[in-house]
């Protein structure tokens, strides 16, 4: 009898470390497992809301629970993405968010209620974004070198307009400043829809802003697209020149949208939610609506591949704010 109950007990230790080993995949398969809040740490309206809610839709339709977008806008998205940091790690509470949360905000402010290459994991990279110079129309100038000799020739510093210091539009124009001398004046905004309206009010002369959030005031003559900050010209708007075309090859900085998941959450459940969001994406209907149509550049990686990607921007990004002088306002 104590021979057959050592048996047993000894089956049963070895048995436990192969249940505990496959309980994360187990999770996997049944999540969400309830309601997943997709926070996005912008105001409604913009690019990356403006994607986050028809992908929001397709992954309720394929996890059969609702996945609710959260705007919490603010400080540069520290306050959304804090909540996020801070969430339980189940895979249920997931930022949606720009390249400036996390590969630019470290470097501009030296106290910061999480650490976002610690406290934040990479789950995808959803998209590049190349985004464009537009200028109000009563901007005198329809290059970019034009642009630049107007800067000069005016005994004041024209305005421009982003979503917070260390943003793609802090970026490119002080690099432009860095490179030509010109002065400009940077006024930042809570999220990329005010700076499009600040521009389009002529409260500010110009901005940044991809082709979903701008293109559709070019033809209206109430914005004026001066050059793009990608390889090689949008198939949306083929005679925008790319910014190497104008003379400026490089002050474009690189913007892109991911999904980031609080540290601790599973790495099965990192792969699952990767391979979904991957998988809606990549259909064509989709594509075509969301992405494409709108100057995005599918990416869809993996959380490693993401991971290592996020690295890299990092140090980037780093470079740039450092070269640059990017202080915060």
């Amino acid at each position: 009898m104590k021979m057959k109950l050592k048996t047993s007990l000894a089956r049963a230790a070895l048995l436990i470390p192969l249940l505990a080993a496959n309980l994360p995949h187990a999770f996997a398969q049944d999540y969400p497992g309830g309601n997943v809040r997709l926070v996005v740490p912008y105001p409604p309206g913009g690019g990356v809301d403006g994607l986050a809610r028809p992908l929001a839709d397709k992954l309720t339709a394929l996890w059969g629970k609702p996945v609710i977008v959260d705007n919490k806008a603010g400080a540069a998205t520290i306050i959304g993405s804090d909540l996020v940091a801070k969430a339980k790690p189940d895979g249920l509470t997931l930022l949606f968010t720009s390249d400036s949360t996390v590969t630019s905000n470290p470097h501009l402010y030296a106290q910061m209620p999480f650490d976002p290459m610690k406290d934040l994991v990479p789950v995808t990279q959803l998209i590049d974004l190349y985004q464009m110079v537009v200028v109000h129309p009563s901007v005198k100038a329809n290059t970019m070198k034009e642009f630049v000799a107007l800067a000069k020739s005016l005994p004041q510093p024209m305005n421009y307009a982003s979503y917070g210091s260390g943003s793609q539009p802090n970026l490119l124009f002080e690099a432009l400043k860095l490179e030509t001398g010109i002065r400009l004046e940077h006024i930042p905004y809570k999220g990329i829809a005010p700076a499009i309206q600040a521009t389009l009010s002529n409260e500010v002369q110009m901005t940044l802003g991809g082709a979903a959030t701008t293109g559709q005031y070019f033809a209206a003559g109430k914005m004026k697209p001066l050059a793009i900050s990608a390889p090689k010209r949008s198939a949306v708007h083929p005679d925008v020149p790319t910014l190497a075309e104008a003379g400026f090859p490089d002050i474009g900085p690189r913007a892109w949208f991911g999904i980031f998941a609080p540290r601790g959450t599973p790495q099965a459940v990192l792969d699952r939610i990767s391979r979904d969001i991957a998988s809606t994406m990549a259909d064509p209907a989709f594509d075509a609506a969301q992405l494409s149509s709108k100057g995005y550049q599918r990416v869809g990686s993996t959380p490693r591949e993401f991971a290592a990607f996020v690295a890299q921007d990092f140090k980037h990004k780093g470079r740039v704010i450092k070269d640059s002088g990017i202080k915060l306002d």
